[in-house]
């Protein structure tokens, strides 16, 4: 036990203790390993089915063609989804809804513009003054 500020006595370790009484509810309530009840179940060894499965192939077909400018790389994505779609369009569909290098580059134009860091940085007159919200005074202030 530990004795406080005001005098009163606690737990030394209050967050721990409060975990394990937790870890203890969850075991007695049945609910901290219900995994182990159900062994004949299969449960694949990752969790997450995107990382390995879909975004490391297009990470990987990206390495591959890094020579590739913005657009081409985002029509090479659009491609691979469209060849691995468990139900793929007619190519004569998919190249309707395809979006083209022109279209791309509109987007990006539209977004840079929208968001152009100058828009973002202060101007004059907009920005915080160090010296308004800190005083010099002839003690020194050392966590400033």
């Amino acid at each position: 036990m530990t004795v406080d500020e005001n005098g009163n006595q606690r737990a030394t370790h209050e967050r721990l203790l409060k975990a394990e009484a937790g870890l203890l509810r969850l075991i007695r309530d049945e609910t901290l390993f219900t995994y182990l009840t159900f062994v004949d179940i299969t449960v694949p060894t990752t969790n997450n089915r995107l990382e390995g499965g879909v975004n490391a192939q297009l990470r990987g077909m990206l390495r591959d063609h890094r020579g590739l400018s913005l657009e081409r790389r985002l029509k090479a994505v659009y491609w691979w989804c469209y060849e691995h779609s468990p139900r793929p369009l007619p190519v004569a569909e998919i190249l309707k809804c395809m979006p083209t290098d022109k279209t791309i580059a509109a987007t990006y134009r539209r977004i840079m513009r929208n968001n152009r860091p100058d828009n973002i940085l202060p101007q004059w007159g907009d920005a915080i003054v160090w010296n308004e919200f800190h005083m010099s005074t002839e003690f020194p202030i050392y966590w400033d």
